[in-house]
């Protein structure tokens, strides 16, 4: 019959009760005695009962994907390289957003619990302390752009360092020297590790000039705002890398409102490569990341733990390439480069 409710809670030294609440979040348990409980039914790979139906003889053929925002092209692009892969296996799509914070994203989990067979998860709060509090255990479970220092989860992510240092050392390499960065939303582990190699770049080939760094918020209304505020610096950027693609084209509105050309008066570059990217005038330099195919990876990943598959979990990285246009280069020319 396999491992049962009553094994763990024999084992745990707590009631059967006790058992049934940790593991279905309703709480009503001390945090040591949750910890307790979580590691021993992971320990006896205990299926919650509900689960195991959903799982092994009722599965419900549904993922969830908990996303940190629904807005955007990025996510409908993520959202579509999902759906498409998913329906190849048969299954069907639940997503839901955790924009609002943690709380948000763990009430997200738990409305999930019982309808899905697996779950795709993309979440600045999904650090290990939250996913044990809050995923069921024996829940597949796919990470995508979420770093954690063990490797329980299967993850994929975007090199975003690498695609980082592409787009920086390309406006070094046009004669572009003050350079500006526009962040996106406090705490984002993306945006750091961006933030991080524009700082390196700029360190290790022009180290008199400082960083010149403005917040934003992933939307083109923080990059125009962004903009406004570099053309009324003195000296002013003579470039400007956003940290996506969105701020980029908000920030390119306000420096053509400002009577100013684009790349001549100021270059404008940013990351993910959209597809309205390439349809702005003048075409936006970005560093590419093919945004449907990260759909795709995390669905296949999580399609396989679902039906059975053994393997370790697997943590890929996935590489950004250089799409050179015309908002930083006079010649017009577009060219691609593989991040290493």
């Amino acid at each position: 019959m396999g491992v049962t409710i009553k094994d763990v809670a024999r084992e745990a030294k707590v009631s059967v009760a006790s058992v049934s609440r940790a593991l279905n979040g309703h709480g009503g348990v001390t945090a040591e005695t949750l910890e307790r409980i979580r590691e021993v039914a992971a320990r006896l790979r205990y299926i919650p009962h509900g689960a195991a139906r959903s799982l092994i003889t009722r599965r419900t053929h549904t993922i969830g994907a908990l996303l940190p925002d629904l807005y955007g092209e990025f996510f409908s692009e993520l959202i579509r390289g999902i759906d498409l892969a998913a329906r190849v296996h048969g299954l069907q799509l639940l997503v839901s957003s955790s924009h609002d914070g943690a709380a948000e994203a763990a009430s997200a989990l738990r409305a999930m619990q019982g309808r899905v067979d697996g779950l795709l998860v993309m979440s600045p709060h999904a650090d290990a302390a939250f996913l044990r509090q809050n995923l069921p255990v024996g829940l597949p479970t796919v990470l995508m752009n979420t770093v954690l220092e063990r490797d329980d989860y299967a993850a994929l992510s975007v090199d975003n360092a690498g695609g980082a240092r592409l787009v920086v050392e390309h406006l070094l390499g046009e004669g572009y020297r003050r350079i500006a960065f526009i962040q996106g939303p406090v705490g984002n582990h993306d945006v750091a590790e961006r933030e991080q190699a524009y700082r390196e770049a700029l360190a290790a080939r022009v180290p008199g000039v400082p960083p010149i760094v403005l917040p934003g918020e992933f939307d083109e209304a923080s990059g125009y705002r962004a903009g406004q505020r570099l053309i009324a610096m003195s000296p002013r950027p003579d470039a400007v890398f956003a940290a996506n693609d969105m701020m980029a084209i908000g920030c390119m509105a306000a420096i053509r409102e400002a009577g100013l050309r684009i790349p001549e008066d100021i270059a404008v570059a940013g990351f993910d490569d959209v597809p309205m990217a390439r349809y702005v005038s003048p075409a936006l330099t970005t560093a590419g990341v093919r945004i449907a195919e990260l759909g795709k990876a995390a669905l296949e990943q999580l399609a396989g733990q679902i039906e059975g598959d053994e393997a370790p979990a697997v943590h890929m990285r996935i590489a950004a390439e250089l799409m050179v246009r015309a908002s930083t280069t006079r010649n017009q020319k577009s060219k691609a480069a593989r991040a290493d």
